[in-house]
């Protein structure tokens, strides 16, 4: 009589055992792919905020990625003619995860950058989107591979964890 009842108790714990889901062993996998356009619509602005100015986007050149537990990394080009942002920033950037590109640890937040041309690099300028702080920057190496010219591209991490501002790349770091 308990051979009957042991065998159902124990194929029921077994069954327990596999399909336990992998978040409750403390194992979480987090997984990036590129944005969709509607999902870059979702997280970026129309109007980014730049300091006191709230400027346009020009969305059709935005790029981000985005994670299984629905974290978004992504930026857009402003476009700054007639702002007092005309050369100073070019990008609008946002993180909702920490980011470190370079040797710059940046938190989940807003960003604006800009760029200076020196040669064959680009140096990134890194600032708060909000106070127009000076945070850091970075330098973009001219890619002399083939993956083509865009305004602004994010890869996701598991192809080439790389930023890319027209034919210039650096690296990121997720964390």
């Amino acid at each position: 009589m308990r051979s009957k009842h042991l065998l159902p108790a124990l194929l029921l714990a077994l069954l327990t055992i596999f399909t336990v889901p992998a978040s409750f062993a403390g194992v979480t996998t987090v997984t990036w792919r590129q944005a969709t356009k509607s999902e870059l619509q979702t997280y970026l602005p129309a109007r980014a905020p730049v300091v006191k100015e709230r400027i346009e986007t020009e969305m059709p050149a935005a790029s981000g990625i985005i994670s299984s537990k629905d974290q978004f990394v992504g930026g857009v080009v402003l476009i700054t003619a007639g702002y007092s942002a005309d050369g100073k920033y070019s990008h609008y950037f946002l993180s909702q995860v920490p980011i470190q590109v370079g040797d710059l640890n940046l938190p989940a937040g807003q960003y604006i950058l800009g760029y200076v041309r020196r040669g064959d690099e680009l140096e990134i300028k890194f600032y708060e989107a909000m106070s127009g702080k000076f945070l850091g920057g970075v330098t973009a190496k001219l890619d002399r591979a083939t993956h083509g010219v865009y305004a602004f591209k994010i890869w996701p991490p598991a192809q080439h964890p790389l930023i890319q501002i027209g034919r210039f790349v650096f690296s990121y770091r997720l964390r």
